[in-house]
C-alpha cells in the first residue's frame, strides 16, 4: 500500500510555477512539459500584464515564466512591476527575440534568467531549477557573450546601436520590422496612434535614420539579422 504521509509530504515540496504568455498552446505546452516534474507544479497562467499580476497576489508562486512580447504591457514592463510589487520572486523571461539584445536588458531588469522559446522544450526544467537554488540562468552561447563583452568592454554594433533606444523604443522597433502599421503597434501596446509616432520620431533620432522608410528598412533588417543568429 502506498504511504499517504509520503504522498502529502512530495506534493508540499513542490515548487508552484506561474505562466504568462499570450499563446495558450505554448502556454498549455510548458504547462505539461512541468506537471509531469515530481517536483514542480504549474499554479496559474495568465496572457497579459494586468491578469498576471492578480495571478500572483491569489496563487503565491514560487517562480515566473514570463514572455517577453505580450498585448499591452510587455514582458519586460511586467517584470519592472513584479520587482516594485515582489522584489525576490524569481522570474525567468522566455522569448523567441535575439537574447543578445534582450537578455541583457531582461538582467538589467532583474530577471533571474532567459531563455529562447526555441530552447524552451529542452532547457526549461534546467532554467527553471537553476533560478530555484538562487543561480541566474543563461545560454551557453549567451553567458560567453556576456562575459567576452565584460572583458573587451566591446559590444557588437548592432547591440550598441540598439542598446541607445528604450525598451519601449525597442519594442516598436521590433513590431515595426515584423511588418505592422502605426495603428497595428498602437493597438498591440494598447497605446495611441499619436504615442507610436513620437516612439517613431526618436528611434528614427537615434539610429540617425532620415525618414519612415529608412526604419521600416532598418527594423526588417535587423529582424532577418536576427533569424540568421
Amino acid at each position: 500500500m502506498s504511504d499517504p504521509t509520503r504522498a502529502r509530504d512530495a506534493a508540499e515540496v513542490k515548487k508552484s510555477v506561474f505562466i504568462v504568455d499570450d499563446h495558450p498552446l505554448l502556454r498549455k505546452g510548458l504547462a505539461l512539459l512541468i506537471n509531469r516534474e515530481p517536483d514542480l507544479a504549474v499554479c496559474g497562467e495568465a496572457e497579459e500584464a494586468h491578469s498576471a499580476l492578480k495571478g500572483i497576489s491569489a496563487n503565491k508562486p514560487d517562480i515566473m515564466i514570463v514572455d517577453i512580447s505580450l498585448n499591452g504591457p510587455d514582458g519586460l514592463d511586467l517584470l519592472k512591476n513584479i520587482r516594485a510589487l515582489y522584489p525576490d520572486l524569481p522570474v525567468l523571461i522566455l522569448s523567441m527575440h535575439d537574447e543578445s539584445i534582450y537578455a541583457e536588458r531582461a538582467l538589467r531588469a532583474r530577471a533571474n534568467g532567459y531563455i529562447m522559446k526555441q530552447e524552451a522544450t529542452e532547457k526549461v526544467l534546467v532554467a527553471v531549477r537553476c533560478i530555484l537554488s538562487g543561480e541566474i540562468y543563461l545560454s551557453e552561447r549567451m553567458s560567453r557573450k556576456l562575459l567576452h563583452q565584460y572583458i573587451s568592454g566591446a559590444p557588437t554594433e548592432t547591440t550598441s546601436q540598439l542598446s541607445t533606444l528604450s525598451d519601449r523604443e525597442l519594442e516598436v522597433f521590433r513590431l515595426i520590422g515584423e511588418g505592422r502599421g502605426t495603428r497595428q503597434i498602437a493597438d498591440k501596446l494598447h497605446i495611441s496612434v499619436k504615442t507610436v509616432e513620437t516612439y517613431q520620431a526618436h528611434i528614427k533620432s537615434k539610429l540617425s535614420l532620415r525618414s519612415g522608410r529608412e526604419l521600416v528598412q532598418h527594423a526588417i533588417q535587423s529582424k532577418i539579422d536576427e533569424k540568421a543568429q
